[in-house]
């Protein structure tokens, strides 16, 4: 081998190293990629037997009014693998994101204990805030509830409101919020009564797997919480009394806590979120 042909080669094995090095550098394992920052977005949850459209009235008010200019979705699978459906782009303002659970009734797992049922049902709100955080950069996050929603996002905070891996919550709204039960729910109370600090004199067993908000919920996060009253003390789905005891898991921790009251035929379970009075009161809590 001549001289010549020793330096060409030489010359190609430090090229070809060169190469795999670079590779490795651009593929390095766990190396983050670049991430958007955005403003904190605001998750819409839906409620049992429901979907995304549910949450369409509200979101549409809050874009139509100039609150946003950006929504996403994200359909979420039976096993909680997300799928994000539109892309929030830089500066994008105040980003909503339409929470879509094709297993819309998550509480339905054959589980006997509600409150197991519930804990488990709540990972999709956490799978949908790690989908949202492997692509976009922010630190704090506002989630928006109807009926079943609420208790997801009431478990959702319960198992991750010390998690540093989490973003903060910086604002909760909760809308016909089932806390203590249901009308017609087996083993809820009939008839709920509530002491001054809105504490339930008798607790269902998905309440009951709440109790350790009063020590857990985040310090930081204000709290809206908006219920109906057709004019028998319900919304025809949900007792005022079960909306309102929410209050004692979270008011003495929140950094405000309110409650709002929709009243009339309007103020029915489903047209809750059909309702401009809820959507005026929903966007100036949020923005």
């Amino acid at each position: 081998m001549t001289k010549k042909h020793k330096v060409f080669r030489i010359s190609a094995i430090i090229a070809a190293l060169l190469l795999i090095l670079g590779f490795y550098v651009i593929n390095k394992p766990g190396q983050q990629q670049h991430k958007t920052a955005i403003a904190t977005p605001t998750l819409f949850v839906h409620g049992w037997g429901s979907s995304y459209r549910a949450e369409e009235s509200m979101t549409n008010y809050a874009k139509q009014h100039n609150f946003t200019n950006s929504i996403i979705r994200a359909d979420v699978s039976p096993a909680g693998k997300v799928t994000l459906w539109g892309t929030i782009k830089n500066g994008a303002k105040n980003p909503i994101i339409e929470v879509n659970l094709l297993n819309n009734k998550s509480l339905s797992t054959g589980e006997t204990n509600q409150a197991v049922a519930l804990k488990k049902s709540s990972n999709y709100i956490k799978n949908v805030i790690t989908a949202l955080q492997a692509k976009y950069q922010f630190k704090q996050v506002n989630l928006v509830g109807h009926s079943m929603g609420n208790l997801q996002i009431a478990y959702y905070l319960l198992n991750n409101a010390d998690n540093p891996h989490m973003p903060r919550l910086n604002k909760q709204v909760s809308i016909a919020g089932h806390y203590n039960g249901f009308l017609g729910q087996q083993n809820a109370p009939r008839k709920i009564v509530l002491e001054p600090n809105a504490k339930p004199t008798q607790m269902d067993t998905g309440y009951r797997g709440l109790l350790g908000l009063r020590k857990k919920f985040p310090t930081n996060a204000a709290v809206l919480n908006i219920y109906g009253d057709t004019g028998k003390g319900n919304d025809g789905s949900v007792a005022v009394n079960s909306a309102r005891s929410y209050r004692y898991l979270v008011e003495k921790r929140a950094r405000s806590y309110q409650e709002k009251e929709i009243t009339g035929p309007q103020a029915q379970h489903s047209k809750l979120h059909e309702n401009t009075k809820v959507d005026r009161l929903l966007v100036n809590f949020l923005w």
